[in-house]
This record gives C-alpha cells, structure tokens and sequence, in this order.
C-alpha cells in the first residue's frame, strides 16, 4: 500500500473538484499513466474500504489530509470518467 504523499492529496482534491472534460482535455501520457498507476491505487484501495467495511486505512490518511467522504466519491467518479479502472 503506497504511502499518501502531498503530491497525492492534491492530485486527489483536484480530481474532485473539477470537470474531467477539461482534465482529460489538458492530459499528457504522463500525468494518466501517474493517474493509472499511482492514484488509481489509492482510490481502489479507498473504494475497497469503504464498500467492503475492510478497514480504515485509507479512509482515515484521507480524513487526517482534509479529504471528505464527498470528495472521495468525487474523486473516484471523476477517475471512473477519465477511464481508471477503480472496482
């Protein structure tokens, strides 16, 4: 389970709080294989939790690094849309 750096969490706040046409718009390769292989990971990781009641691992870094329950769901809808596999 990779560690939840700052990088991470302000990947993840603005994954949910903008619109993923214009992320997708303003995308390299680079910054959606980060998004694949990075962040993905940590957002099924959080989906596992929170819809299998397997832990709180994740959900607790998110709570200790400002990321609401809502901002989860945002952030796993908006990856859903940039074509992240995240169940």
């Amino acid at each position: 389970m990779p560690e939840l750096t700052l990088e991470d969490i302000e990947f993840i706040k603005i994954l949910a709080t903008s619109d993923a046409t214009i992320l997708q718009a303003g995308m390299n390769e680079a910054t959606h294989k980060r998004l694949d292989e990075q962040i993905g990971v940590i957002l099924r990781e959080y989906y596992h939790e929170n819809t299998t009641f397997s832990g709180t691992k994740r959900t607790e870094e998110f709570q200790k690094a400002g990321i609401t329950e809502d901002h989860g769901k945002a952030a796993i809808a908006c990856a859903r849309r940039l074509g992240i596999d995240i169940s």
